[in-house]
Formats: C-alpha cells, structure tokens, sequence
C-alpha cells in the first residue's frame, strides 16, 4: 500500500483549539509552516473578508445548537448585509427551494432561484458521452446558473442540492459568496453523513 501522509484527518487528539496537551508528531499546528499562516492571516485583513468572518463567528456564537441551517443562512446573511439573495438548485429539489424562498422571502429578502436544466442545453453538446442520455438528454449547467445570478448581483447565493462536481463548477464560477443549504444525496436521503455514521456497521460495505 503507497505511504499516505498524515494530518488532521489522522488525529485523535482533536484539541488544537485549547493547546494544553501532547500533540502527535504530525500536527499540523506544532509543524506550522510560518510562512503559509502569515499568508492565511494576513487575508483576514481584507475588509470583505473580515465581515464575513466575524459574521460566521457570531452566528455561531449566538445560535449554537439552537438553530437549524435555514435559520443560520438567514442570519448569516443578515450580518453581511445580503440583501438578494440566489438559490442554484438542482430540478429535483425544486420544491424544497420554493419552500425555502417563501421562507427567505418572509424574512424580508429578495430571492432568485435557478435550477440546474436551465437552458436545456443537450449533454452530447459540451463532450458527455451519449450513454449519459439514459438517466436524461439534457445536462445540468452549473456555470450557466452561476453565471445567471451573477447578472442578478445577488449578494449571497444558496446551493441546493446541486450534484457532486456540479457544486464544485458553481462555487467557482459565482461571484458572490455560497453557503450550503443542502448538500445531495439520492440514497440516503440527502443525508451523506449517515453513511458515515454507519460505516462500521450497517452500511460498511462503502469501506469496499
């Protein structure tokens, strides 16, 4: 088996937050390359950067385990002064993002939402090979709903359950913030952490 590198994903010890014990040689925080945290810190400075971290911190802070993700969007995106926001969804969770507009919309935001088949442009066309077309001819188009919103100048855009790699291209190419409302899973419900949860049990056929 090929050396795997360590890191955080590897500790056990998880209390980087306090420093008051014995950290594995590999810590990343112990082993800090100086000049990477300087260049990380430094970002804080900038003046967006730096209302959008105190935002997510106060949040944090003031809603700890009281309030569910739609609540946080929304106070997120009060803090930051959002005042349009997007909502890039995926055509099967259409109704979960009307709902959420409704929601949005109550609490006094402008909100514009673009599904994933917009412009239904044929896979085939951008090089997907046709034995795609049985689970449906048309592709999603994650660029054109960034791309979309972009003309809106929405200043706080939700992803609603876009597919894997399809999240990816549209945190990319929007460019106003993303934050994450739900993330996609067909078998488990839009849950993908369960599969974690039951890794060592029920679902361990995903460790192969």
């Amino acid at each position: 088996m090929e050396h795997q590198e360590r890191s955080c994903i590897d500790c056990a010890v998880r209390n980087c937050d306090k420093m008051d014990k014995i950290y594995p040689d590999f810590c990343l925080t112990t082993q800090m390359n100086q000049e990477v945290l300087e260049e990380a810190m430094t970002c804080y400075q900038d003046e967006e950067v730096h209302r959008v971290t105190v935002a997510a911190a106060e949040v944090e802070y003031e809603h700890y385990c009281k309030y569910t993700r739609v609540e946080e969007i929304i106070e997120f995106a009060r803090k930051i002064g959002a005042k349009k926001l997007g909502i890039a969804t995926c055509v099967g969770l259409l109704k979960e993002s009307r709902i959420l507009a409704d929601i949005l919309r109550k609490h006094g935001f402008q909100v514009y939402g673009v599904a994933c088949k917009t412009g239904a442009q044929k896979k085939t066309s951008v090089g997907i090979p046709e034995k795609c077309n049985e689970i449906g001819e048309n592709m999603c188009n994650p660029i054109l709903q960034a791309k979309l919103l972009n003309r809106k100048k929405t200043d706080l855009n939700i992803v609603m359950g876009l597919c894997v790699g399809h999240d990816s291209l549209f945190y990319r190419y929007s460019d106003a913030l993303v934050t994450t409302a739900v993330t996609k899973d067909r078998v488990l419900g839009h849950n993908p952490a369960a599969a974690l949860y039951t890794a060592d049990s029920y679902y361990a056929k995903i460790k192969g």
